[in-house]
């Protein structure tokens, strides 16, 4: 079996089309919008495509109406693309977003998955990268053999004790500096990282075509060429965020 993992497209359809097609089950982990210039396809792949899809943080703000306030990094993004996300989704996209589980478990081939935007413990919102020391503690009551998770952007899987912990990273808006689409395979227990070059310039163009404030495009057309913010007074703990633990163990097998 054949198991795509996708999360945070933040609705950059020319990245999410790039992505093979070439799987049994597809699980999505959530925010396909805000940030990005197209919606409505990215959320439609998502109806048609995702076997088994929970809600992001981008998802519930969206679908519920929330506005943004900030004036710096992703923040300030979020808050000039919210707007456009509510005039560009029809009732059914946003019904479809508002529908979307918090998580989600399912058994395939004898492993139980957990799909959980964030994390365990708070699914929508907590920000934890590759540390194997605190994910040990988030996910001791899991009742699950593989976590997959999303909503940092950065790609990761490490085993913690008897689970692993997948982030197939971003499709859309990645930074960790690599701006190409990232996504993860389960290929009969075998777990694959994976990049795919898409036509950014595609995205950058339907941004500029957008109604957004020039500031807004500027910062997004340099995290999709850079897979950085621009360094204004960016979020450091997005800006900063690296992976500095190179002994954690990663599993390339369940």
């Amino acid at each position: 079996m054949r198991i795509l993992i996708v999360s945070d497209i933040h609705a950059n359809w020319a990245a999410l089309r790039a992505i093979p097609l070439d799987f049994d089950v597809c699980f999505c982990l959530g925010d396909l919008v805000d940030y990005g210039p197209e919606p409505v396809p990215c959320v439609r792949w998502a109806m048609k495509h995702a076997t088994h899809a929970i809600r992001g943080n981008h998802d519930h703000g969206v679908s519920q109406g929330i506005p943004v306030h900030g004036e710096s990094g992703f923040r300030y993004l979020t808050k000039v693309t919210r707007p456009a996300m509510w005039q560009a989704l029809g009732p059914e996209e946003r019904r479809y977003l508002l529908r979307l589980p918090v998580t989600s478990r399912i058994t395939l081939g004898g492993k139980r998955y957990l799909l959980v935007h964030a994390t365990p413990r708070d699914p929508l919102d907590e920000y934890l990268l590759k540390d194997p020391e605190t994910w040990a503690k988030r996910v001791e009551r899991a009742e699950a053999d593989v976590v997959c998770v999303g909503h940092t952007h950065m790609q990761f899987n490490i085993r913690v004790g008897d689970v692993v912990v997948l982030n197939p990273g971003s499709v859309g808006l990645p930074r960790d500096g690599v701006p190409d689409a990232a996504y993860a395979i389960i290929d009969d227990n075998r777990i694959e990282l994976n990049r795919v070059k898409y036509d950014i310039e595609e995205t950058v163009r339907r941004v500029e075509e957008t109604s957004w404030e020039r500031r807004a495009k500027d910062m997004t057309a340099h995290v999709l060429r850079t897979g950085r913010l621009p360094v204004e007074r960016a979020d450091q703990l997005e800006l900063d965020a690296r992976d500095d633990d190179p002994e954690s163990e990663e599993p390339s097998v369940l």
